[in-house]
């Protein structure tokens, strides 16, 4: 296991099933009872999960030379649609049934060839792009890689399709039209500077398709349909259960890795077991009972457990937008600056990262992690002041009324925020901050509601006022993925009003727009920089953590290495079957 993966071990956050605030004041007899009462409810609630599926289960595992990977998923695909796989169980799978066009290395960010022969040819303007491909790759169901295929792919990551309800890849700016140049060459052409595309093309957001794949319409991208997504990749779906299980299958022909990529050829394991598994006391039982290989969402104050179990932590960086707060400025309460920097100076982030979290998740510095192009440190720029918030809300007018509320004009300083529920322990971040702010006369609501709820309300920001959210890219145009108007749109810059979009700060639309438009890299890095700053000054976020992707790794799964965003690559995994005979004589 690679060392440069695994951080946090030597923390101590009390019971991984208590507090969300991890409290240290319960005994070590009294955690250790407890942490064995819930490997009991787990390994049940696991029995419960394999009496649902006819599939191979976390509790069914084949004998030790089994040579397929049970992977504990806690949230099931939403959709296998390349341009709106960002979701993490998404691109999970798409990851590794879909080949890209280059291959970008998760240590160095460098970019080298794959389904291409070499980096592509730019012209100066970076408008036009020209790739040379290779012409021996095949699809899953036996169709070829073609030049023309390539095209229809592109066209439609970069055009989308209205009627079939497919977006436009956010990752790809200012698409025109695809070309084919001849049987092994394709051409892009865009109609402003679009220097990321190099980048996007090695995303598993443009993972290659084959032409049945891309006439499906947006429903047929979604769960139920899993075995008829063809891509090019080492694996292919072979099987669905429909909400709880799918199964990958190694292609047997696959010899088109990227050279960058130590191993070639067929895949190192046979195939891969996708587990629903959607409660963190089934993901860890399974791991310590030794019914699954590898979980996702390790929450940190799991991480130590595990660690004392033999289970390794893979702690993988995402690389892009930090875990944070993003202030809806439009909001009335939030149009005044001096609130927004209250809000920034009385959040004690680094009390949040020592009650909930780990050394796996560093501190934020910027918007961006430290380690993603592009990233300025902003220095000094979230200093915890308590004074200085109730400063800032008392010139703002926000006065502590009898009952410690704040109030203007008779109304209740009051600050909805949602719960990001795929980014780890949001709930219990926002509850912290439900305490710090209430402190000081706000008053914080957490949004209710699933997914789907969250998603539709977080577009009004008079339903929600801060919006929790991150996302990774290893490239300068993720912070325009963010923020800008026709992408993410975190901040609601844009937003409807009398049937009418408005744009509440063009200048950071023209700073964002900067980032994915700038030909030369040196201007890229200064416009990132520039709206970092302007960003900060206008206290737009509060940025908490590099969110990580935390796996939980048994000691005998050998070559894992998530992708540069953390998801998870099993290419060039494998299961060493005499570690694993030997831990289970240990265990007996």
């Amino acid at each position: 296991m690679s060392h440069k993966h695994r951080r946090g071990f030597g923390s101590t956050f009390g019971s991984p099933f208590g507090s969300p605030f991890g409290s240290s004041e319960t005994s070590p007899h009294k955690r250790t009872s407890r942490f064995i009462k819930k490997m009991s409810a787990a390994l049940l609630a696991l029995a419960v999960l394999a009496g649902c599926s006819s599939q191979p289960s976390v509790d069914n595992r084949a004998s030790d030379e089994d040579n397929i990977l049970t992977y504990l998923e806690p949230q099931f695909f939403a959709t296998l649609y390349p341009p709106s796989a960002g979701f993490y169980p998404n691109g999970s799978v798409v990851n590794n049934i879909a080949d890209r066009l280059l291959y970008q290395d998760p240590e160095t960010l460098e970019l080298s060839p794959w389904i291409a022969t070499e980096l592509p040819e730019i012209n100066e303007d970076a408008t036009e792009f020209t790739f040379n491909i290779r012409t021996d790759v095949t699809y899953s169901d036996g169709t070829p890689l073609t030049a023309e295929n390539v095209v229809k792919n592109f066209d439609l990551y970069g055009l989308g399709d209205k009627d079939r309800r497919l977006t436009v890849s956010e990752q790809i700016t200012n698409y025109d039209h695809g070309e084919v140049v001849d049987e092994d060459t394709v051409r892009f052409h865009f109609s402003e500077p679009a220097p990321g595309f190099a980048q996007a093309t090695s995303s598993f957001n443009a993972g290659l398709y084959s032409d049945a794949t891309l006439d499906f319409a947006n429903e047929d991208f979604a769960p139920g349909n899993a075995v008829n997504v063809i891509g090019s990749g080492p694996f292919v779906i072979t099987d669905e259960t429909l909400g709880t299980n799918l199964s990958l299958t190694a292609r047997e022909d696959y010899d088109w890795a990227p050279p960058a990529r130590e191993h070639q050829g067929r895949a190192l394991l046979d195939g891969v077991n996708y587990v629903l598994a959607g409660e963190e006391s089934v993901r860890i039982g399974a791991l310590v009972a030794g019914q699954g290989d590898i979980g996702r969402q390790i929450e940190a104050p799991v991480e130590t457990h595990l660690v004392n179990e033999g289970i390794n932590i893979v702690s993988a960086a995402t690389n892009g937008v930090n875990n944070g707060f993003y202030f809806r400025f439009k909001n009335e309460i939030l149009s005044d600056i001096r609130v927004r920097q209250a809000l920034i100076h009385a959040i004690d982030r680094e009390k949040i990262l020592r009650v909930l979290f780990s050394e796996s998740y560093p501190l934020a510095t910027s918007v961006l992690g430290h380690n993603a192009l592009g990233y300025k440190e902003q220095k000094d720029a979230y200093i915890y002041d308590l004074d200085k918030a109730q400063e800032l809300l008392d010139e703002a007018g926000w006065v502590v009324g009898d009952d410690g509320m704040r109030r203007k004009d008779g109304e209740l300083l009051e600050l909805t925020f949602n719960e990001a529920l795929p980014q780890p322990r949001s709930r219990e971040v926002v509850t912290m901050v439900q305490e710090q702010l209430g402190d000081i006369g706000i008053k914080v609501n957490l949004n209710p509601g699933d997914q789907a709820a969250q998603d539709a309300d977080s577009k009004d920001y008079n339903k929600i006022q801060v919006r929790h959210s991150m996302v990774g890219r290893a490239d300068y145009d993720v912070l325009k993925s963010m923020l800008y108007s026709t992408n993410r749109n975190e901040l609601l810059n844009m937003s409807t009003e009398n049937g009418e979009s408005e744009i509440g700060d063009p200048h950071l639309e023209d700073l964002l727009m900067a980032i994915a438009s700038s030909p030369r890299e040196e201007d890229r890095a200064a416009a990132s920089a520039a709206a970092q700053d302007y960003i900060t000054e206008q206290a737009y976020v509060l940025p908490l953590f590099e969110e990580p992707v935390v796996y939980g790794v048994q000691p005998y799964v050998k070559g894992f290495n998530p992708d540069v965003i953390g998801r998870p690559s099993f290419y060039e995994t494998y299961i060493d079957h005499e570690d694993q005979s030997d831990q289970s004589s240990e265990e007996d």
